[in-house]
């Protein structure tokens, strides 16, 4: 992954072709912009998140769960996630269908679902490992990147890594690929 695309990385959409020919000083450039638009078109969406993650605090989950599920996308989801805070999220996450969760977190920093997959059942973080194993092996190493000790075990437990994965993968998964390694021992 070059500087281009790990600046673009964020928006999880491929880089446009013709921003590979642009010079680098260019390409910052559009960079900037790229994330000038995002702002300016998503301002206010905060405070928005904010609200919705009081206002659910009184709203028990049995109507909360399937009012997300069907009229919310997890983009959204993810946004008033981020704000409600782990303790209240994780909730949330131990009730979610797997699917939606797993989209849902595709919108929520790495960090917060290590913490939110740390706190959760553990037959359903598990569960949701095994699911983004088998669908999104990036996702859930760099969510792996975040885990503590114990859920590092509890991936190792249940990935296969074969020698010739390393070659393939991004520098910064080479690491904790050799701790998941040594716990699997």
């Amino acid at each position: 992954m070059n500087e281009l695309e790990r600046a673009l990385a964020w928006t999880r959409l491929p880089v446009p072709e013709v921003l590979y020919e642009l010079e680098p000083d260019q390409q910052e450039r559009v960079v900037e912009y790229v994330k000038y638009v995002a702002d300016a078109r998503t301002e206010g969406l905060d405070e928005l998140y904010h609200a919705i993650s009081m206002i659910v605090r009184y709203i028990p989950h049995f109507v909360v769960i399937p009012l997300m599920v069907d009229h919310i996308t997890p983009q959204i989801s993810a946004g008033v996630c981020e704000k409600m805070g782990v303790d209240q999220a994780t909730g949330y996450a131990n009730d979610l269908p797997l699917e939606y969760f797993s989209q849902v977190s595709l919108h929520i920093r790495h960090s917060m679902v290590a913490e939110i997959l740390g706190r959760m059942k553990k037959h359903k973080a598990e569960k949701f490992i095994r699911h983004e194993l088998q669908h999104d092996l990036q996702h859930i190493l760099d969510i792996s990147l975040h885990f503590d000790e114990r859920m590092l075990r509890v991936v190792a437990g249940l990935v296969a890594l074969p020698h010739e994965l390393d070659a393939e993968l991004d520098e910064r998964y080479r690491e904790m690929i050799g701790r998941l390694r040594a716990l699997q021992e």
